[in-house]
């Protein structure tokens, strides 16, 4: 079994086919005018039609409502819908059950604080995105190339399948899995050479690194 990867804020078509040639098994859209990765309802469905056969097509957003929602689904096939803010375990439950599709959580952590959140939204959510708590003040909720310790994650068991985000690079990434255990990696800038601008070689470094490391694990 080789570590599944995602590779968010796609925002160009050889971007990707990049990600698709490299192995990703999730390729991730951005809606958050926010994010220099933020793309139109147009540009992602012209996108997601260009996701082959066996890459989920995930839609990211970020606290929002109902009518957001709506009107992206319309135009935009979308296989998972994942939740970037400040979505209360309520609210995650109330937008699974109204969409009907897959929903997966991103949980920030910093400090042994933050984990119990863990627990709370895995209860709801079909899928949690690990990911590195932003700094007070930061802009973005995530994408800020951060990475938390690891450690804090080790031996610790999961009620859903789970994703390790935050700071990942090609250079870390097999140490992130083996200090974790996780199966499954999401990265955005650490394939990027500026940001939301993806580069098809590190993508491929990415990917490979990910998938030995979690090879090298299950040997």
């Amino acid at each position: 079994m080789t570590a599944a990867v995602k590779i968010c804020g796609l925002s160009r078509a050889e971007d990707v086919a990049a990600a698709a040639e490299a192995g990703a098994r999730y390729g991730g859209f951005v809606f958050f005018p926010r994010s220099p990765r933020h793309v139109t309802i147009e540009q992602a469905a012209a996108l997601a039609l260009a996701v082959p056969d066996g890459m989920a097509r995930v839609g990211l957003f970020v606290d929002p409502d109902d009518e957001t929602l709506d009107r992206v689904l319309q135009t935009v096939p979308l296989d998972i819908l994942q939740l970037h803010g400040k979505e209360t375990p309520e609210r995650v439950a109330e937008i699974r059950a109204r969409i009907g599709l897959p929903v997966m959580k991103a949980v920030g952590i910093a400090e042994p604080a933050d984990l119990p959140a863990l627990l709370d939204y895995g209860l709801v959510a079909d899928l949690l995105l690990v990911d590195a708590k932003p700094p007070k003040g930061a802009a973005l909720p995530g994408g800020n190339g951060l990475a938390f310790d690891w450690r804090l994650l080790a031996g610790r068991r999961m009620l859903k399948p789970w994703m390790l985000a935050g700071g990942l690079t090609a250079a870390n990434v097999a140490e992130a899995i083996r200090l974790t255990g996780a199966q499954a990696v999401d990265v955005s800038s650490g394939v990027e050479t500026a940001p939301g601008v993806k580069d098809a070689g590190l993508i491929r470094d990415f990917v490979a690194a990910a998938t030995g490391a979690q090879a090298a694990r299950t040997a």
